[in-house]
């Protein structure tokens, strides 16, 4: 989970959230169509500001925080901690809103221990892949890989990479040079849309990209670059020393790592058969 900027969702609906003053933040928005179904949340979140909250307009209970919008762009948008989210829930008519405080005070908490406690953050990660039916030494690669991403990242925060865009360019090189393919073209070969790549690789494949990206690490430890077009020549390389390690291990298997496997379960797969292509 990114720590910055995270989806949760309650009952299939989508809900922004922000880590803010050590703290959640959740989109006033988001929250509204989930508790309402209203095809127009912002004019309902803009009707109960008018009646409930007047009295309070200098000094509002919700602030404006940037969250990515559905055209992945970002946008300054109403944000309410969790126990403002309380009161702005008060004014909303839904038979949704017990259970939604309830949930509301789960995610929010659990965040808290995690802070405090990191290893709870791990613990809770592992029984949700042990949910989903993944194997145990999967689940270890999956942690580890996501360890060794961590230290990428620090790697490029170091030196001045802080952008989600700058950080999805360097991974697109990575991946170029380690499977032939970026990350979106890997997803479309897998028949995934929106699901996280990795979640869908089988072990080598993991392997393989925890190669890339911790040999990408190493070499921007060693050669400390300076502007983007060395970032993306280090990642590059990086990427280079999975794909050799991969072809040699294919000339001697006679096998591919590259899969167009995936762990969709089968209801899904089959749901994605019947929808027109294009």
């Amino acid at each position: 989970m990114d720590k910055d900027n995270a989806l949760v969702v309650f009952q299939d609906r989508k809900i922004r959230r922000v880590w803010h003053e050590k703290e959640w933040y959740f989109s006033v928005v988001d929250v509204i169509e989930a508790l309402t179904d209203s095809p127009t949340p912002r004019q309902y979140w803009g009707k109960i500001k008018d009646r409930e909250f007047v009295q309070i307009e200098l000094s509002p209970i919700w602030v404006q925080l940037k969250l990515t919008s559905s055209d992945g762009k970002m946008y300054e948008t109403d944000c309410a901690s969790t126990k403002h989210m309380f009161r702005i829930i008060q004014s909303i008519p839904s038979p949704k809103a017990e259970p939604f405080k309830q949930w509301l005070a789960q995610v929010g908490y659990e965040r808290v221990q995690e802070i405090e406690n990191p290893e709870l953050a791990q613990e809770r990660m592992i029984g949700l892949y042990e949910q989903k039916g993944y194997s145990k030494p999967w689940i270890d690669k999956r942690i580890r890989g996501i360890a060794v991403r961590q230290d990428l990242t620090d790697q490029w925060k170091k030196r001045g990479v802080e952008s989600k865009a700058d950080f999805s360019i360097l991974t697109s090189e990575i991946s170029k040079a380690s499977f032939g393919m970026t990350p979106l073209e890997y997803r479309r070969l897998k028949g995934l849309d929106k699901e996280n790549l990795r979640d869908h690789m089988n072990d080598l494949e993991l392997i393989f990209t925890m190669l890339g990206e911790a040999s990408t690490s190493e070499i921007e430890k060693v050669k400390d670059p300076k502007t983007f077009d060395e970032h993306k020549e280090a990642s590059k390389d990086g990427g280079s020393v999975a794909k050799n390690a991969r072809l040699d291990l294919e000339g001697k298997t006679k096998r591919k790592v590259i899969s167009k496997d995936n762990y969709l379960d089968e209801p899904e797969k089959e749901k994605r058969k019947r929808l027109p292509s294009g």
